[in-house]
């Protein structure tokens, strides 16, 4: 235990290095490209403490982000490529949408049901490529990106065949019923009560992940499939329940931003909020204890960017820049975490010690 108790440090060490490193290299370039490079720098890491709205704005993005972030480390866990989060939290925000507009329920009742079906939808939609990966071996990664655009359009025909309203001035559903929304509880922000669904979610996946039978097959089948296939685990169940859960938390997030930040659904292309959730499970290392601490710093980077290019002369494609340069070192890290890993798993068995 106290050897593999170094391997968590070291995976934590590099990561903060990684991050450090990305951030020195996003300042060089503000310095060389920007004519008041101090007041760039000073509006990107403090812009987001500047007023309680700017700040709102982070907590805003981070529970947006991480529904996503979280789903992706369920499929992630179990060695799972599916990129189907993209199009699992629009399709449960457009369920919810035709839920709360088309359906006559108690209040409290239509908000539990909207969010409820959102999140069958998403599981609906990851279950495809799942099951064509357990079944017929398919890569469950172009499965899953084309199944994203499957996901667009069907929502856009929905928007404009049921859901449409011809007195609003552009595409957009009806406006969503005052009762079903989720309550924005801070004065001068608009955090809403997902907040603690994010937080009650996040409980319930790490137990699932850490302290269940079912959590445990995933976890070998995302780190050795050959083991897994060996030692009895059922495979094919383990790929199918990783990625509808996956799919389930997504589309749930989905209809928890649309009932929290908007008044009605009016999106009419792909979020992106799936991507961003690759981006946090990388961060996390795939483990949903550290989905919000992720999530947290990679809202609180975007805001300070959207800061500094309203305020200074540096664009806010910097933090595109800064985003693949983390990426790259952090994959790069994780690496070497696990050739870090395998020494010292080999050290502990040489002497005879239990790991």
């Amino acid at each position: 235990m106290r050897k593999l108790s170094k391997v968590w440090w070291f995976n934590i060490a590099t990561t903060a290095l990684a991050i450090t490193i990305s951030l020195l290299i996003a300042f060089m370039i503000i310095f060389m490209v920007s004519d008041q490079p101090l007041d760039a720098v000073n509006s990107l890491l403090f812009g987001p403490l500047s007023s309680l709205r700017n700040f709102g704005t982070v907590i805003e993005t981070m529970i947006t982000i991480s529904f996503t972030g979280m789903a992706v480390c369920v499929m992630f866990q179990g060695g799972q490529f599916n990129l189907g989060a993209e199009g699992a939290f629009f399709i449960g925000a457009i369920t919810a949408s035709a839920i709360t507009t088309k359906l006559s329920l108690h209040p409290g009742m239509l908000m539990f049901v909207a969010i409820v079906g959102g999140g069958l939808a998403g599981m609906l939609l990851c279950y495809i490529p799942a099951i064509l990966r357990a079944k017929f071996n398919a890569d469950e990664m172009v499965s899953s990106l084309m199944l994203n655009y499957v996901a667009l359009y069907l929502g856009l025909y929905l928007l404009n065949t049921f859901l449409r309203d011809p007195n609003f001035g552009m595409l957009a559903s009806y406006k969503i019923p005052p009762d079903a929304k989720l309550t924005q509880f801070i004065p001068k922000t608009r955090i809403h009560t997902g907040v603690f669904i994010v937080a009650i979610l996040i409980f319930l996946i790490y137990i699932f992940i850490y302290r269940t039978r079912t959590g445990y097959s995933i976890r070998v089948l995302g780190n050795n499939p050959n083991f897994a296939h060996y030692s009895g685990i059922k495979v094919g169940s383990a790929i199918v329940i990783s990625q509808v859960v996956g799919g389930a938390i997504a589309g749930i997030g989905g209809s928890v931003e649309l009932l929290g930040m908007y008044e009605r659904f009016q999106w009419t292309s792909l979020p992106g909020y799936g991507w961003d959730g690759v981006i946090i499970a990388i961060l996390a290392r795939n483990k949903p204890q550290y989905v919000p601490i992720a999530a947290l710093f990679l809202s609180y980077l975007r805001i300070g960017s959207s800061i500094m290019a309203r305020l200074t002369d540096v664009p806010y494609e910097l933090i595109i820049v800064i985003q693949s340069i983390m990426i790259v070192l952090i994959t790069a890290s994780a690496l070497l975490g696990r050739l870090r890993h395998k020494m010292v798993v080999k050290e502990a068995i040489a002497h005879g010690q239990s790991i």
